[in-house]
């Protein structure tokens, strides 16, 4: 008797990597079936909903390769558990990674409990480029043990790894930095050893002219690009303030709100003609502090403090339970090169992230991603900031200026 036919339920995005993922799991023979999320119904600021042309090309990658389509609604979803976490960060002086939680709590979550539950997958398959240490059918076998992540509940050693996409350039774990042991466990990652030019050369050779040209998604997840001003304060009321220098307390301008601007960001302040960047900001006073040029001292920072980690394997590593520190690389943007750290474990679960190169402008909010040996272990929501190395210099010479804060605490 032959092997049963395996079926995987493919997310599909409308875009080139997604479709090619769907064509890959189609050629190792098993029984694919695509899924469209809807997680965002507004229209963007051209009166168009971007997610209509998106389910259309989905849709159509389907129909040639001949497998079948389903659109699900997670709106309310995404609104609930995403988006109001997202403007609540902003309020609070943080700024979040939509991308990161839509993750955690939409696709593998909500998205795997379909495929498995309503569509009867043995797995669930994505076009992100990262890996796992399971090979398919290890996936297929976990099968069985499909609703019982209180399994996990404790650090188990035969753990599944999330492991680094074998380009470099293109890996994508950090958006994955948050996704359960569970999830890991029954997910298929088909991009995980190619590049993306050999990805689009699959896509063009298998007839997907309509997507490969397509621009890469940019933007706020499932909301995509629009003027980021204009659309957060359709969420939040205008909350007038002073951009104030950090080097001698001068107001150099108004603005509408902190919640409009991040670390690191340039600061477009009327009538200065030199540019100025956001090293800090004061959501009790409204105050947004600002520093001359782009690799102004006060933009750099050697430490932080995360939340409680989110670790993949449901447990922090041995090393750090058993030693209290442990080195390891970390990132807070998709693409920047991992940076060299030493991790101390706090009692509460928090760790402080001791850097090895200070880095310009990690920012409240955003995601500290972990790694080790081409593992990304997980993450934890940055929370707080070491001393920026303007702040350190300034201490040492005496010279601290009264209005420069020392660290965010947002």
């Amino acid at each position: 008797m032959g092997r049963a036919l395996r079926r995987v339920v493919c997310a599909l995005s409308g875009g080139v990597d997604s479709a090619v993922a769907a064509l890959l799991l189609r050629r190792r023979g098993y029984q694919v079936t695509g899924v469209f999320m809807k997680n965002w119904d507004m229209l963007d600021e051209h009166g168009a909903c971007t997610g209509d042309q998106d389910c259309e090309d989905a849709y159509r990658v389907c129909r040639m390769l001949d497998i079948p389509f389903h659109q699900v609604s997670y709106v309310k979803e995404y609104w609930h558990e995403v988006f109001s976490n997202l403007v609540k960060e902003y309020e609070m002086g943080r700024t979040p990674n939509p991308d990161i939680m839509c993750n955690k709590n939409i696709k593998f979550k909500y998205l795997l409990q379909f495929a498995v539950e309503m569509l009867g997958a043995d797995a669930m398959a994505t076009g992100h480029y990262a890996r796992s240490s399971q090979h398919d059918e290890e996936v297929f076998q976990q099968k069985s043990i499909r609703s019982s992540e209180d399994i996990f509940q404790n650090y188990c050693k035969d753990a599944v790894k999330l492991l680094q996409a074998a380009d470099p350039s293109k890996d994508q774990t950090f958006f994955l930095s948050q996704i359960s042991q569970h999830a890991l466990r029954h997910t298929i990652f088909p991009l995980g050893e190619l590049r993306k030019d050999v990805v689009k050369e699959m896509a063009a050779e298998a007839g997907f002219h309509h997507i490969v040209k397509r621009k890469e998604s940019m933007g706020i997840c499932f909301i995509g690009e629009r003027n980021f001003e204009n659309f957060i304060l359709e969420y939040l009321e205008p909350r007038p303030g002073n951009f104030v220098s950090i080097e001698d307390g001068n107001i150099m301008g108004t603005h509408k709100g902190w919640f409009l601007f991040t670390l690191g960001q340039r600061a477009r302040i009327g009538g200065q003609r030199d540019a100025w960047f956001v090293v800090d900001k004061d959501i009790n006073t409204g105050t947004v502090f600002v520093a001359p040029g782009t690799s102004h001292s006060a933009l750099y920072r050697n430490s932080l403090q995360t939340d409680p980690v989110h670790w993949i394997a449901q447990g922090a590593p041995r090393e750090l339970l058993r030693d209290r520190v442990m080195q390891c690389s970390f990132r807070f943007q998709h693409q920047m090169p991992l940076v060299q750290c030493q991790l101390t474990l706090n009692p509460d679960d928090t760790v402080w992230v001791a850097l090895a190169n200070p880095v310009r402008a990690p920012t409240p909010g955003q995601f500290a991603v972990l790694y080790k040996d081409g593992e990304c272990l997980g993450s934890g929501k940055i929370m707080e900031l070491g001393p920026s190395m303007y702040t350190l210099q300034e201490a040492r010479e005496g010279k601290i200026v009264k209005t420069q804060k020392t660290d965010i605490t947002c």
